[in-house]
C-alpha cells in the first residue's frame, strides 16, 4: 500500500458548519489560498501501477489537465505521465477512434435514435401525430396524443444519456469539452416543436467536427435541420423573409454583436437563406424545371429553390450573384474567414477554458492562429492550452453544472464504468443547465455570476448527496440498467485517489483541510461527498 499525507491539524468544529462556510466562499466568487500542508493522518491508495503512475504526474499537469477535461482520472493522469502535458494535447486534440465498454454500448446500441435514422422516425412520429389528431373520442383523442409527446421525450431522453455516457466515459476529453462548448454555442432548445426527435441527431452532426475546421461546423450546423426548424428558416422563403435564423447566425454563431454589420446585412442574409428547410416527406418537392438541378434533399434537409429567392444580393458589402444553395455555401465560407468570427469565437473558447474576462493578448493570438491556419480549431486550441494565461489562471474557473456534476462522478467513481447517466441527468435538470436545455439561443452562459448564486450553491450540496452518497455508499443506479446484469459489486465513491491528491489537495484553504479531516475522523463515509463540496472542488 502507497501511504500518502493527507491534512494538517484539525480544530473542534462543526463539520457541516465549515463546509457551509467553504462553501460561502465559492458561492461569493472567493477563491480560496492554499496553505502548505502539514503532518497529519494518512489516506491510503491501493497500491497499483496505474495509481502510481498516476502520482508521478506533478501538479501543475494534473490541473492543467484537470482544467481541460471534464476531471481527470488515474487513467488520464497515467497518460500524462507516460506522454507529458505537450504530448498528451496533441493527442487529445487529434483524437482517434476509441470503443466504449462493451456494456454501455450494448445501452446505446438499444435506442431508438441510434437504430432509427432522423428521417424515418420524423415520418414515424407523423404518422403517429396524424392517427392522434383523427381520433373522435376525446378521452381515446388525448391518449394518443399523450403517446406521442411520450415518444418525442423518449428520443430526448435517449439523446441526452448517449451524450452524458460518451461524455463521461470517453478517453478523448478535450473533445468531450469541446462538443459541449459547440452544442451550447450553436444552441437548439429541444422543447420547441417535434425538436426532441431532432437532438441526438444534431449532437452527432456537430460532435464529427468539434476539433476540425470551424467552416465545416459551421455548414453543419446550419444544414441541419434541427437549426433551420428552431430558428425558423424553414419558413424564410422569398416574399416572405424570416430573419431570426439570419441575425443570430451573425450575431452568436460567428461575427458577434459589434462586428459592424447593420440591418440590412441581416436583411441580405436572411434572403441568401431562403429556401433552406425541412422536409419530412421521403419523396421529394416538385421543383419547376429550370430549378430542379439546383434541389437538394437528404434525409429531413431540404433546399427548394422554388422557396430561394434567385435574385442579386450584398452581404458585408460584397455581392451574391443567384446560384442557389451555392450562395449560402460562398456566405458562409466568408463568415467563417471573417477577423471578426475569428475574434469572437476565440474570446468564447477562452472565456470557457480560462476565466470569465479573457486575458485580451491571448484572444488576439487565438485569433491569429485561427486566420493563419482558415478556422482549424485543434490549432487554435492547442494555442490556448498551452499558454501562459491558461496557467495563470488554473484553480479559479468557477465551474459551470456540466463540469461539476461530470467532475465529482469521474473523481469519486474513478475507473468506474457508468451505464446509467440517468442520475446524472437529473442533476444537471436540478441545476438548471439539462442538455438541449436553454430556451433562448445564446447558450448557457460560461460566467461564474450564473451558476454561483447561494440558491445553486445548496443545490450543488443537494446534487452531490444524491450522487456520491453518504455513509460510504454512493449512487448505485449509475451502474445498473434494466436489462444489463449489474457488477458483482456496485461500486461506492471514493476519492482517496492519485487524481485528488494531485489537484485538490495542493489548492486547499486550512479551513477546508480542517473540515475534511473531521469529517474524515467523525464520519469517514460521508468524506467523498465532503470532497466535492469543498469550495476548491468547485474551480478548476
Amino acid at each position: 500500500m502507497t501511504r500518502l499525507p493527507f491534512a494538517s491539524r484539525t480544530r473542534a468544529r462543526c463539520t457541516a458548519c465549515a463546509l457551509a462556510a467553504a462553501g460561502v466562499l465559492a458561492a461569493c466568487g472567493t477563491s480560496p489560498t492554499a496553505s502548505p500542508l502539514g503532518p497529519a493522518p494518512v489516506v491510503v491508495l491501493p497500491d497499483t501501477h496505474q495509481e502510481a503512475d498516476a502520482m508521478r504526474v506533478s501538479t501543475l499537469d494534473a490541473q492543467r489537465v484537470d482544467r481541460a477535461t471534464f476531471g481527470v482520472d488515474a487513467t488520464v493522469l497515467q497518460q500524462v505521465g507516460r506522454l507529458g502535458y505537450a504530448r498528451w494535447v496533441d493527442d487529445q486534440l487529434h483524437p482517434k477512434p476509441f470503443a466504449l465498454p462493451a456494456s454501455v454500448d450494448a445501452r446505446i446500441a438499444a435506442m431508438r435514435i441510434v437504430r432509427e435514422p432522423l428521417a424515418v422516425r420524423l415520418r414515424e412520429d407523423v404518422k403517429d401525430k396524424k392517427a392522434a389528431d383523427a381520433v373522435a373520442d376525446d378521452e381515446q383523442k388525448k391518449s394518443a396524443q399523450q403517446a406521442y409527446q411520450k415518444g418525442l421525450n423518449a428520443q430526448a431522453d435517449e439523446a441526452a444519456q448517449r451524450w452524458l455516457l460518451v461524455a463521461v466515459g470517453s478517453p478523448n476529453q478535450v473533445q468531450e469539452r469541446l462538443v459541449w462548448f459547440w452544442l451550447n454555442h450553436f444552441s437548439i432548445a429541444q422543447n420547441k416543436a417535434n425538436l426532441r426527435a431532432f437532438a441526438g441527431d444534431y449532437e452527432i452532426a456537430l460532435r464529427a467536427h468539434a476539433l476540425g475546421r470551424f467552416r465545416d461546423l459551421l455548414e453543419a450546423s446550419a444544414t441541419h435541420p434541427a437549426m433551420l426548424r428552431y430558428l425558423d428558416n424553414e419558413r424564410n422563403a422569398a416574399g416572405q423573409i424570416n430573419e431570426n435564423y439570419a441575425r443570430e447566425l451573425m450575431e452568436l454563431h460567428t461575427l458577434g454583436v459589434d462586428a459592424g454589420y447593420t440591418q440590412a446585412d441581416v436583411q441580405e442574409m436572411a434572403r441568401v437563406l431562403t429556401g433552406l428547410g425541412v422536409r419530412v416527406d421521403a419523396d421529394d418537392a416538385k421543383v419547376k424545371p429550370p430549378l430542379q438541378s439546383q434541389y437538394v434533399h437528404a434525409g429531413a434537409f431540404e433546399f427548394n429553390p422554388n422557396r430561394h429567392d434567385q435574385k442579386p444580393k450584398q452581404v458585408l458589402g460584397q455581392a451574391i450573384a443567384p446560384a442557389g444553395l451555392a450562395e449560402v455555401r460562398q456566405v458562409l465560407d466568408r463568415l467563417a474567414r471573417n477577423p471578426a468570427t475569428a475574434r469572437h469565437v476565440s474570446a468564447q473558447l477562452a472565456q470557457y477554458f480560462v476565466g470569465d474576462t479573457p486575458p485580451p493578448g491571448l484572444v488576439d493570438r487565438m485569433a491569429q492562429r485561427w486566420l493563419a491556419t482558415d478556422g482549424d480549431i485543434a490549432q487554435v486550441m492547442k494555442t490556448l492550452l498551452t499558454s501562459p494565461e491558461y496557467d495563470a489562471s488554473l484553480g479559479r474557473h468557477f465551474k459551470d453544472p456540466w463540469e461539476y456534476v461530470l467532475s465529482a462522478t469521474r473523481l469519486a467513481y474513478d475507473g468506474n464504468i457508468v451505464v446509467n447517466p440517468q442520475p446524472l441527468l437529473n442533476a444537471l435538470r436540478q441545476l438548471s443547465e439539462p442538455p438541449f436545455g436553454r430556451e433562448t439561443p445564446d447558450g448557457f452562459p460560461m460566467i461564474e455570476a450564473a451558476w454561483a448564486s447561494p440558491g445553486q450553491m445548496t443545490t450543488r450540496f443537494d446534487v452531490a448527496r444524491s450522487l456520491v452518497g453518504g455513509n460510504g455508499g454512493g449512487n448505485a443506479n449509475l451502474f445498473k440498467v434494466d436489462g444489463l446484469a449489474p457488477p458483482a459489486a456496485l461500486p461506492k465513491a471514493r476519492v482517496e485517489s492519485a487524481a485528488w491528491l494531485r489537484t485538490q489537495a495542493p489548492r486547499e484553504s486550512e479551513a477546508t483541510r480542517q473540515a475534511l479531516l473531521e469529517t474524515l475522523q467523525a464520519h469517514p463515509g460521508d468524506w467523498a461527498w465532503a470532497a466535492v463540496v469543498s469550495p476548491e472542488f468547485m474551480r478548476n
